[in-house]
């Protein structure tokens, strides 16, 4: 492990600044305040590392992650009468709750299955996380805070009034001293009830009617007749100082440059600004509430979010995984980096933290700066724990517009824009009455517009069951259509039986036997190192795929990326009408293969190769 030690400290200390102000947003986002970011981001950041398989990973709080927790966090305090220390055990039993079930997905070798969650479900679902955020940051970024508007909470007493009254009753009756004919008992613990415990109440109801997408565009009207300026212009030039700074060099993070300097100015000419909730200083301490306050009835609402956490983080992480192994050309253990993000996420439910995933960018910044092992993610949760304990109180002077203006960043940033570019290009291949729509765009918007205004759990579940439904009847038509097609072996077809020697040399022949879709990409994107060393050039017959959805264009996209640079000429052999179509839409045709690299017949491919093979004309 000590072996590459340098290249570890250097990519574990950039990773763990650039994860920083990150964590730091991404746990005042949540509802929790900086430090559940933060402790997120220590232990995550570590004993994923430790636990995980792959060694390059690091794992932290995700943007993703956080817009779940949002609504575990705001339901759960909803429900605690706007009391966040109440609410809290209860809160960190559900994301204990989603690492153990990492942990258990990961030892029943689930890790495997993650691949066949369809491209228009992951695409929708992104895109729906960097709405949420960039939605959700407009009140702090032109520092309006709903449950601080008097005039706004005062429209909320006669409703917090029976609140308060229906509390009282369930009270009553869970103590057997309810009676129906006489509310004596009654009047007198609503007399005892304080105006300051109706305006809370009334601030717990105005919090929650402003929450999310929804809530955000009801007040969005108050909030610009109230703007203060000044937290304007600080989320403003926080922005700005991001997108500029990148400009100037990569070498330096600009999100935390931003935070420096937008922060230091704020604090150093003493403006009178919105900080931060304060971070407690010294080590983290364990909540032990969660095993000694715990309730299987607020807990049980919200199994089904747990898994969602748990899955959502799995995907999160084993994609990033993916990314890692590219830059690496190393090979990750999926089902153990599932055991190593649960027991991450369940240590740091365990300290106050919100649950994490593998962070993509975490992850390159890490690789870039030479990080090799497993030490350089265990150094980056080490480095944030320094940082927690000597510059907390610091740290607790930043302003809360700043975190707003990084967020705004982070959702811009988050949103799938190639799937949303698609969206014109994708065949119509529905028909809904007299309208042809596309399936994947159906399902891309379906989950999308669910998530951003309703629930992020139930609208990925929707998307999963209309992507199956779908893909079955595609499959199911198309098998009925070429029902006399026989399974095919993994060998050389008849007409490749005699080729010249120079051309078996020079060339790679790859077949794509049935559709290219979700669930079957995987083995397709391993035709890079499939191809020996020797070979010039690939020919890939698709005369036997008949079918490619939105996930097997793009495993296609980046595999003949991928061959392009390494200068190896790919040609393609009788390509069916819907899969031409696709390739056509996104213009892999003729961008990335020519025309008259395209050929309807493998005979005249094979004339073309012979005529050409060792010409100026191939390359």
């Amino acid at each position: 492990m000590f072996k590459h030690l340098k290249g570890d400290l250097f990519g574990g200390i950039t990773a763990g600044i650039v994860a920083l102000p990150l964590a730091l947003a991404f746990g005042v986002s949540s509802g929790l305040g900086p430090s559940a970011g933060l402790y997120g981001a220590i232990f995550i950041s570590f004993f994923a590392a430790l636990f995980g398989g792959t060694n390059t990973q690091i794992s932290g709080p995700t943007a993703p992650m956080t817009a779940v927790s949002m609504v575990v966090i705001a339901g759960i305090i909803a429900i605690n009468d706007g009391d966040i220390n109440k609410a809290l055990p209860a809160i960190l039993t559900i994301f204990l709750l989603a690492g153990i079930m990492q942990i258990g997905l990961g030892l029943l070798g689930m890790g495997k299955y993650i691949k066949y969650i369809p491209y228009p479900v992951v695409s929708g679902f992104m895109t729906a996380i960097g709405v949420i955020i960039l939605v959700t940051q407009i009140l702090p970024a032109v520092g309006y805070y709903p449950k601080e508007d008097q005039a706004y909470v005062n429209q909320f007493i006669p409703e917090a009034e029976e609140e308060i009254l229906e509390n009282i009753l369930k009270e009553e009756a869970g103590e057997g001293i309810l009676v129906l004919e006489d509310f004596t008992e009654t009047i007198k613990r609503a007399e005892k009830i304080a105006h300051a415990d109706m305006l809370k109440e009334a601030g717990t109801l105005a919090s929650k009617e402003a929450s999310g997408v929804i809530g955000t565009f009801k007040v969005l009207p108050r909030a610009l007749r109230n703007i203060n300026w000044l937290e304007l212009g600080l989320a403003l030039a926080t922005i700005i100082i991001i997108y500029g700074f990148k400009r100037i060099t990569a070498a330096i993070p600009s999100t935390l440059v931003a935070l420096i300097v937008v922060s230091g100015l704020a604090f150093g000419f003493k403006m009178d600004y919105r900080p931060i909730e304060q971070i407690p200083s010294g080590l983290p301490i364990p909540n032990l509430d969660i095993f000694t306050a715990f309730n299987l009835d607020v807990i049980t609402p919200y199994i089904f979010t747990a898994l969602t956490l748990a899955l959502l983080g799995a995907i999160d992480s084993l994609l990033t995984s993916v990314v890692a192994d590219n830059m690496t050309q190393t090979k990750h253990k999926p089902n153990k980096e599932l055991v190593g993000q649960g027991i991450g996420n369940s240590i740091a439910a365990i300290f106050g933290g919100i649950p994490g995933a593998g962070a993509t960018i975490r992850t390159v910044v890490n690789i870039n700066s030479g990080g090799k092992t497993k030490l350089s993610g265990m150094i980056a949760g080490v480095l944030l724990l320094i940082i927690l304990l000597a510059l907390g109180p610091v740290a607790s002077q930043i302003p809360a517009a700043v975190l707003a203006g990084i967020l705004v960043t982070v959702g811009i940033g988050v949103m799938d824009y190639r799937g949303l570019k698609a969206i014109p290009h994708l065949p119509k291949d529905i028909k809904i009455g007299p309208l042809k729509l596309s399936s994947e765009v159906i399902i891309m918007l379906v989950v999308m517009v669910l998530s951003s205004i309703w629930n992020l759990v139930y609208a990925v579940g929707i998307g999963l069951v209309i992507a199956s439904l779908m893909f079955m009847k595609k499959i199911g038509d198309l098998t009925a259509q070429r029902s006399n097609v026989r399974a095919l072996r993994e060998e050389a077809w008849s007409d490749e039986k005699n080729l010249p020697q120079k051309i078996k040399d020079e060339v790679f022949i790859k077949h794509i036997k049935g559709p290219l879709f979700f669930g079957s990409t995987n083995e397709f994107q391993q035709l890079a190192s499939q191809i020996p060393e020797h070979a010039s050039t690939v020919i890939i017959r698709m005369g036997r795929m008949q079918y490619m959805d939105q996930t097997g264009l793009y495993a296609m996209e980046d595999v003949l990326q991928d061959l392009k640079r390494k200068d190896i000429l790919v040609l393609l052999v009788n390509i069916l009408d819907q899969p031409k179509y696709m390739l056509e839409r996104i213009d892999i045709i003729p961008d990335l293969i020519p025309k008259h690299h395209v050929f309807k017949s493998f005979k005249s491919c094979l004339e073309w190769v012979d005529e050409n093979l060792n010409s100026q004309t191939l390359v």
